[in-house]
């Protein structure tokens, strides 16, 4: 049955807690040779009744902290991070008159270091997350979470206790016709929400599918890095295979954002480390 739920509007603020650097033609076929600036970008959302909500969460100095030696060191060596103090979701949440407190729910898309690095900042908030996302790093060894972008110490200590799979805390619903994904939650029951399985960079990662009073968003993670990409259908290199969970699943996800698109040309698509919605330097907030 496709989903016909009242959409009910929410405010979507875009931020970005600090930023790594690539090669851009990892994450861009045909790029330059030259390091580019990827911010480490979240959303805070307003829900008219539930209050404020994360998407994702950025870096924070933890991961600073926890890479300081093997195997850990190889992550940052690899990615290197930049990240100043006042540019932490904690922070800069504060210069915007938004208290810890006031964050009541925190939803991660995945659990690569660069999204959960704030998590712990926040604890009173209630975390949602992908169920097979956190299946396949939770027990993992320091070698291969390594391997895996995953860094144990980002989450609070007692994150099973305040954490629970969406797929428990939502309902599953059919998505119309033009949307060319299957299995969508509505996180809250009221259609502001709508979590969208975005497999391959990550595994189990989502998306965010969301109203605001102006424009209608897919904060789509890590399935595409940029927006140019998507827009000039240029794919990772094949060497950014090495950090995917299933690189036929990334290309297939990839595709599958650009069908949709071409579908609904109003729909705007917030990959997480695009500097077209994400300032690296923070100095702007991105409203949509």
């Amino acid at each position: 049955m496709t989903h016909h739920l009242r959409t009910v509007p929410v405010e979507l603020l875009l931020l970005s807690a600090g930023y790594c650097l690539h090669p851009e033609f990892v994450t861009l076929r045909g790029g330059s040779i030259r390091p580019a600036a990827y911010p480490a970008g979240f959303a805070c959302i307003r829900h008219p009744s539930r209050g404020w909500i994360l998407f994702d969460t950025g870096y924070s100095s933890r991961f600073r902290e926890l890479t300081m030696s093997l195997p850990y060191s190889l992550y940052r060596h690899l990615t290197p991070v930049r990240l100043q103090e006042e540019n932490t979701a904690v922070r800069q949440l504060a210069k915007l008159g938004i208290g810890v407190e006031e964050v009541r729910y925190v939803i991660l898309s995945h659990f690569h270091a660069d999204h959960i690095g704030g998590a712990r900042d926040f604890p009173s908030a209630r975390f949602l997350y992908p169920q097979s996302a956190y299946d396949a790093v939770r027990t993992l060894g320091p070698v291969p979470a390594t391997r895996a972008g995953f860094i144990a110490g980002l989450l609070p200590d007692t994150f099973d206790e305040i954490a629970q799979p969406i797929e428990r805390a939502s309902m599953e619903i059919s998505l119309s016709d033009d949307i060319p994904f299957s299995g969508g939650r509505d996180i809250f029951g009221d259609g502001s929400l709508i979590a969208i399985p975005l497999p391959g960079h990550a595994a189990g990662q989502i998306g965010l599918l969301l109203s605001t009073a102006n424009a209608r968003v897919l904060l789509c993670a890590d399935a595409a890095w940029s927006s140019r990409a998507l827009r000039e259908n240029r794919p990772p290199h094949p060497i950014a295979g090495i950090v995917m969970s299933d690189r036929t699943a990334y290309r297939e996800t990839f595709d599958r954002l650009r069908k949709w698109q071409v579908a609904d040309p109003e729909l705007i698509l917030v990959p997480s480390h695009c500097k077209e919605f994400f300032d690296i330097d923070s100095e702007e907030v991105h409203r949509l």
